[in-house]
């Protein structure tokens, strides 16, 4: 009797183990199954309506778990998303016309920013700075193949000027040769004229009297789908539920930075920026609204898609010439605006 009542003991520590066990699996899927792996491609103010997402808890408001990591550049967030270690990332849209050829194909399904974030800085302060001033003079532009160099490539040229290193002819010297994250430690102690600098490196580069803001790059520019939200095309089919609530929550973002004070954004930035002071931030969020860095709606439009391969086949003597419904997804983005 004593054996039997043992093995009927046992029989219901085992099927309490496996309905706690059960219990235990069905939280943790639904806990992962809310989970978003973002990988982004720099860390920069730039991208303030994501992090006022993040801060403000508007992901967890749609029911999500957004987790960050920073890469060096959109090459490694792209390499993130095709290996599978990135669910979602933001980058610029070229790597998804590089990427045409995989199989599982990248898709920009929602926009973020559209104008070049990077702002020029000089060693002297040029209250009128104009491109006509680079001529003869070196400009540290970012790394080749990134879009900060060939944007800055294409308004140099576009404005009539060459480049190259014969300063005699007032050719513009333009640096490519630099890590992105080198620029301006490169900038300070060389004697480089100008560079190219993101917020909030240029503000705190100006205030620590290394140099001068002299003008967005974003003015010169005009509009071009510069950073975006990108998904394997698997991701969007099977998880659209996801991507919806996920671009929804940065919709959400751009709106309170538009309709609240630069202060209160500054504020809902602070725990992702939290080595700048409250007024370096305020500045910063004020160029960039400013310059309408971001989009109204993140849905991209055919005609800034075309200015982006203009920018790419100038910079890489290549024709990339595909088609707009093969690389971009607006229906998740339709739905938001």
């Amino acid at each position: 009797m004593q054996k039997k009542l043992q093995k009927i003991s046992l029989v219901i520590v085992c099927l309490m183990i496996m309905f706690c066990s059960s219990i235990m699996f069905i939280a943790c899927d639904k806990k992962d199954d809310n989970k978003i792996r973002l990988n982004e491609v720099t860390h920069s103010i730039f991208y303030a309506p994501l992090y006022v997402a993040l801060n403000l808890d508007f992901f967890k408001d749609e029911g999500l778990n957004v987790t960050l990591e920073s890469a060096t550049g959109s090459d490694a967030s792209m390499t993130a998303l095709i290996s599978g270690s990135a669910d979602i990332i933001l980058a610029g849209p070229e790597q998804v016309v590089y990427s045409q050829e995989v199989k599982d194909r990248p898709m920009v399904f929602g926009q973020l920013t559209q104008r070049d974030g990077s702002f020029i800085v000089g060693k002297e302060d040029q209250e009128d700075f104009t491109l006509e001033d680079l001529k003869g003079k070196t400009i540290i532009g970012g790394r080749q193949g990134g879009m900060p160099a060939m944007t800055l490539q294409y308004i140099i040229e576009q404005a009539g000027l060459v480049i190259g290193t014969d300063k005699a002819k007032g050719e513009v010297n333009l640096r490519t040769d630099v890590a992105f994250n080198l620029i301006s430690s490169t900038f300070i102690t060389s004697d480089n004229e100008y560079c190219t600098l993101f917020e909030p490196t240029a503000t705190t580069l100006e205030k620590e009297g290394n140099g001068f803001v002299l003008k967005a790059v974003g003015d010169l520019s005009g509009s071009i789908p510069y950073t975006c939200f990108v998904a394997k095309t698997s991701y969007l089919k099977n998880k659209t539920d996801k991507a919806e609530k996920f671009l929804k929550a940065v919709y959400r973002g751009y709106q309170y930075i538009k309709t609240q004070s630069s202060e209160k954004s500054a504020a809902a930035l602070k725990n992702s920026f939290s080595g700048m002071s409250d007024e370096e931030l305020k500045i910063a969020v004020e160029q960039y609204v400013a310059i309408n860095a971001w989009c109204s709606s993140p849905v991209m439009q055919e005609e800034s898609f075309n200015t982006l391969l203009k920018i790419l086949n100038n910079a890489t003597g290549e024709n990339y010439n595909p088609k707009f419904a093969d690389l971009i997804d607006n229906s998740i983005a339709s739905k938001i605006a």
